[in-house]
């Protein structure tokens, strides 16, 4: 993080000091610096000797804070045959620690006031509180206790299988959606960790073992492969103590070395198909795009709007309402570490093949590569990007999840304004440029569902 004024580094310095003279080294952290968060806050940068990293930001515009514990860990980390592993422990965590029984945790939080949630993608796993200001005793406390003393036991353990078993079932083999997109990735990947779903294959899941679990707890759960993400309302002294005392003492761990291999160019378009229950055919595409810290990952966004975004969009009005080929259509650019896919999808009318809407399509993509974007097409894309991202840092949970991502993810808690600065600077060129580097059909999967009903007449 930049350097940071001298008012403010005293201040710091002074306030590391103060609780250096009341709690032992291992609970003191070390201030690294400060960087804006949009015209008014900050963000602080903390960190601990065992290697955890604190997010700080104070906002007092309402009484509640939002507490996140970003693990470093997802889908992109796991081997072959045990994928689904981090995200099983997005249900695991819940469960009994050395002092909290079932349901304790959930319990104590909503006496509090508070509410929790967790998710798991490809790069990240994330654990959410958010809270009234009075609760931050409790929620540093429980949040380090199931850190520190979750039981991996076998009936927990076989418990949080079915449990994720089920929701495999439902979210993917019963959803037409899900088994498109697991296809999908499959399909275009060939080496990467993304090709692997993060809830994990079937087969997998069901082979999880006890000690499969503690292994990854071990390798990953460790304080230097922690960020603690904290906006809201709270005496940052005392958010400073409690985490010392409640984490301070936690050993760090020696982290696995990520073993992966890049995905190699795809030379030629891949095709896969499904046949599922649905009353009509779906088209899913998937160009391998940009990792979020690539340059031209904003023109991709902007371009994404300009194709799918709206009733005024290209391919909503072309499909949807010019040709009614179309009941939807959406796209969407992958934000993660590694490059992914930028996907485009759309729902048939009846009568209407996978086919004629890919032709379609086709002919918008060409035209996006050969003539730039006019410039009030532009602008709409700018302004709706930007409404969209600064819409979601409308409440501290909103705040602290935008800063755990990006630090996840770049190591710059800060930098969802500098994309916004960034798509504010791109031209009609800077979009034509991606377009013709990413929308190539050489490089792209196309999955087609199939009617079930079609099928079976």
């Amino acid at each position: 993080m930049p350097q940071i004024s001298n008012p403010l580094l005293k201040k710091r310095q002074v306030l590391v000091q103060t609780i250096a003279a009341q709690l032992p080294p291992a609970c003191v952290p070390e201030y690294l610096g400060s960087v804006p968060f949009g015209a008014v806050l900050r963000v602080e940068r903390w960190r601990y000797p065992n290697g955890l990293t604190l997010l700080s930001c104070e906002d007092d515009c309402a009484p509640v804070f939002s507490y996140h514990s970003w693990v470093r860990v997802g889908s992109r980390h796991e081997r072959p045959t045990k994928t689904g592993l981090a995200h099983l422990f997005e249900h695991l965590m819940f469960g009994e620690t050395a002092e909290l029984g079932q349901g304790d945790y959930d319990r104590l939080l909503e006496e509090a006031g508070a509410e929790n949630n967790a998710s798991t993608w490809l790069d990240f796993t994330q654990y959410t509180v958010n809270a009234p200001a009075g609760a931050l005793s409790l929620v540093v406390k429980l949040e380090a206790e199931r850190l520190a003393h979750l039981q991996l036991v076998d009936e927990p353990v076989a418990r949080e299988k079915d449990v994720v078993a089920n929701e495999r079932r439902y979210r993917v083999d019963d959803d037409i959606e899900g088994a498109t997109s697991e296809l999908l990735w499959k399909t275009a990947f060939v080496r990467h960790p993304y090709r692997a779903p993060t809830i994990g294959w079937m087969e997998d899941i069901e082979g999880f073992t006890t000690e499969d679990c503690r292994e990854f707890f071990k390798a990953y759960y460790a304080p230097n492969n922690l960020c603690l993400v904290v906006v809201g309302d709270f005496p940052l002294r005392k958010l400073l103590e409690l985490v010392g005392k409640a984490y301070g003492e936690l050993p760090s761990g020696e982290l696995p070395v990520e073993d992966l291999w890049p995905e190699l160019p795809q030379s030629e378009e891949r095709r896969a198909e499904l046949t599922k229950p649905t009353p009509t055919e779906k088209l899913t595409l998937g160009y391998h795009g940009p990792a979020l810290g690539d340059a031209e990952h904003g023109a991709v966004n902007l371009l994404i709007e300009v194709l799918c975004a709206g009733r005024a969009s290209r391919l909503v009005r072309r499909l949807v309402h010019d040709e009614e080929l179309a009941t939807d259509v959406r796209a969407f650019v992958g934000p993660f570490r590694d490059p992914g896919l930028i996907e485009i999808s759309a729902v048939a009318r009846e009568g209407v093949t996978a086919e004629r809407l890919l032709a379609s399509i086709d002919d918008e993509l060409e035209r996006i590569k050969r003539e730039p974007v006019a410039s009030d097409e532009l602008e709409r894309a700018q302004r709706r990007t930007e409404l969209g991202l600064l819409a979601g840092l409308d409440t501290a949970d909103g705040k602290a999840s935008t800063l755990g991502f990006y630090e996840t993810l770049l190591g710059r808690p800060a930098a969802a304004f500098e994309r916004v600065e960034n798509w504010q600077r791109l031209t009609p060129s800077d979009l034509l440029r991606a377009a013709r580097r990413f929308f190539e059909p050489q490089q792209r999967t196309v999955v087609c569902v199939r009617s079930q009903q079609e099928a079976n007449t």
